[in-house]
This record gives C-alpha cells, sequence and structure tokens, in this order.
C-alpha cells in the first residue's frame, strides 16, 4: 500500500483539488494529512473528507514545527510500504497511483523510485529532451539533470530510518538533504517521461519566498549546502554550494 503523505500549513483553500483528485485513484492507498498547526478550517475541511472519501483518510496536528518534522510525523505513523509525499497546494493525475504502482513493480529492489512534476497545463517542469524511458542515478546528479522539481516516493522504512533534523527556532530544512542520505544506501530510479504528479507555485510557497527562507532558516540550509559542497564534482556547482554556505554562515551570525 502506498501513503499519501501531506503535511499542509492553512492550506484550506488548496486541499480540496488534492482530495478531489485522490477520489480518482485505483488501488490500495491510504491518505495521511499532518496539520502543522493550522489556523484556518483545516481540520473541519478534513473531517467532511472524512465523511465522502472512497479511501481511508487519516488526519494528525501538531504544533507548527516546519513541514520536514511533519514529514517526520507522518513517516512515523504511515501504515504503507511506500510514502509519496504530495503538498497540499498540488494534485495527482487520474490513476496516477496507479500507474506509479505498475512503474514500480519491476523495480523493487530499488529504495525509491522518481517521477516527473507537471504544471496543471500538463507541460513536465524542467529538461525533458533525449532521455531514456528509466534511469538510475543518485538525487544530487538529478538536480542538475532535470533541471526541476521531482516527485519522489521511498520506502516507509527508507524514511524513517533518516529523519529531518529539528533545529530550534527555524522550520525548513531543504528536502534533498534527506533524500540525498537516503541514496546513500540504496539506488534511485528514475522515470523521466512520466509526470503523474501536478503542481503550481503559490505566492506563499516555499520556492516563491527562497530568500526568505534562506535568512529565517541559516542553519537548515547550511546542513544542506555544507552536504551538497562535499558532494557536487564539478567546480563551479561546488563554488555555488560554497557561496550560499557562506550567506547561511553569515544570516547565522546576524540571526
Amino acid at each position: 500500500m502506498i501513503t499519501v503523505l501531506t503535511p499542509t500549513y492553512n492550506r484550506a483553500y488548496t486541499l480540496t483539488r488534492l482530495f478531489e483528485s485522490l477520489m480518482h485513484q485505483n488501488g490500495s492507498f491510504e491518505w495521511l494529512i499532518i496539520d502543522d498547526g493550522s489556523s484556518d478550517e483545516t481540520q473541519k475541511l478534513v473531517e467532511g473528507f472524512q465523511s465522502n472519501a472512497l479511501f481511508e483518510i487519516r488526519y494528525m496536528y501538531q504544533e507548527n514545527s516546519g513541514k520536514h518534522i511533519a514529514i517526520n510525523t507522518g513517516t512515523a505513523a504511515a501504515r504503507g510500504a511506500y510514502c509519496l509525499i504530495v503538498d497540499s497546494d498540488d494534485a495527482l493525475m487520474p490513476n496516477a497511483l496507479e500507474v506509479i504502482e505498475a512503474q514500480i513493480a519491476p523495480h523493487l529492489n530499488h529504495i525509491g523510485w522518481c517521477f516527473r512534476r507537471a504544471y496543471f497545463n500538463g507541460t513536465i517542469i524542467g529538461n525533458s529532451t533525449d532521455m531514456p524511458q528509466m534511469i538510475v542515478m543518485h538525487p544530487m546528479q538529478a538536480s542538475h539533470y532535470f533541471q526541476g522539481d521531482l516527485a519522489y516516493i521511498f520506502r516507509t522504512d527508507a524514511l524513517r530510518a533518516h529523519p529531518f533534523p529539528m533545529i530550534q527556532g527555524e522550520r525548513f530544512v531543504p528536502e534533498l538533504l534527506i533524500w540525498n542520505c537516503i541514496a546513500d544506501e540504496g539506488s534511485i530510479c528514475y522515470f523521466p517521461h512520466i509526470a503523474p504528479y501536478l503542481c503550481e507555485y503559490l505566492p506563499d510557497g516555499y520556492s516563491a519566498n527562497f530568500k526568505k527562507n534562506l535568512r529565517v532558516n541559516p542553519k537548515g540550509f547550511g546542513l544542506y549546502y555544507a552536504d551538497r559542497l562535499r558532494r557536487e564534482k564539478r567546480l563551479i556547482e561546488r563554488l555555488k554550494a560554497l557561496i550560499r554556505l557562506l550567506q547561511c554562515t553569515l544570516y547565522g551570525w546576524l540571526k
């Protein structure tokens, strides 16, 4: 069974779209919602979903700690053997889970699998030309290869073995820090031409507020860029990581 894990914070206005997309899925799955301290109508909305859903929906509330800690909470409670993290402002294509299951079934020797994300108009995010049907690589390589956000699905036990660090006073740690650690222990299989995950970038999202998040979460980003500096092979990429790491050090000192 797949656990569709959704960390959310004050996103009652977008959750219905995700719920409706899950109503068009087949197969065995659960939707696990981790409410990261919302003050809107999220809980009431989810209770309505639970009354009408054709699948199991579980809701858990935690004090506001950040998406990364919500992922920790969710993976600890997940009942599925595999976890697919779907953000609260995103959605899945009809039958996306069925497609994902069919693709990963012949490749269960991997620790994780990765698919493409697309905008709601169907355009794949990032580079999508001249790629094989399937490729095995490390997430650090994939970030350069695809040049766009990706949809990872991991074995639940692997996520539990690599929890995000909790940093006092901060509420964000880049996910790639943990994806890289997981990939150090097993290979990840990528499907470059399959985009079951639909997304948009909202004004209040992490992507649109990168500079602000860097300033207020310097230790979390610092962990990521220090790790990236160690992993990068190309000089230009190492230089970029070093500059970001110095920024994090400065912001941490100012904070």
